[in-house]
């Protein structure tokens, strides 16, 4: 099967590229700063040195056998794959400043905000954008159901949350944003 490097055998790669369609690209300026140094990386970096050793492989001949060849045409593949959804994720990216809210005791994009459930669990995530946020870093995306159901409280507020064990109430006790240096 011969492809170009524009070509995928996934129908998943345009939902993947897209996105969620109906959702707003909220990022932090350090998450879109961490996104615009992958895609530069990969376009001036790493695409290059593939572009060279596949250029290498197919000057070797016989390309039906040629594992740099093969192996280097996949990467090729897999890094303009990333740089499409990169560019696209980017150019819907809305840049939202959690330290606008400095000193704020209500919850918005950004914020670390430390709760307690019903069992008094004490519990601490930060909310941030879908193309950021990493769960073992306790941070959640926006759009995720805890974070739908802190948006907008206060601290002292008790919120009901559903779960898949059914309605549990939780207390938000503080609610944190970076300053302007961090």
């Amino acid at each position: 099967m011969n492809l170009s490097l524009n070509e995928s055998t996934d129908d998943e790669d345009e939902e993947l590229v897209e996105g969620p369609v109906s959702v707003r690209n909220y990022i932090t300026p350090e998450g879109y700063s961490n996104l615009r140094a992958e895609l530069f990386e990969l376009i001036d970096v790493e695409r290059p040195k593939v572009v060279e050793v596949v250029h290498w492989a197919a000057s070797n001949g016989d390309r039906s056998e040629n594992g740099d060849y093969i192996y280097g045409k996949r990467r090729l593949r897999e890094i303009d794959k990333r740089i499409r959804f990169l560019t696209k994720r980017l150019e819907i990216a809305v840049v939202s400043d959690p330290s606008i809210h400095f000193g704020g005791d209500q919850v918005f994009f950004g914020a670390k905000v430390t709760y307690i459930d019903d069992l008094g669990l004490e519990t601490t995530v930060t909310i941030l954008g879908i193309d950021e946020a990493d769960s073992l870093k306790k941070q959640v995306t926006w759009i995720s159901p805890i974070a739908k159901a802190l948006i907008q409280s206060r601290v002292g507020d008790v919120i009901k949350l559903q779960t898949p064990n059914g309605k549990k109430e939780i207390e938000v006790l503080t609610v944190l944003y970076p300053t302007k240096s961090e």
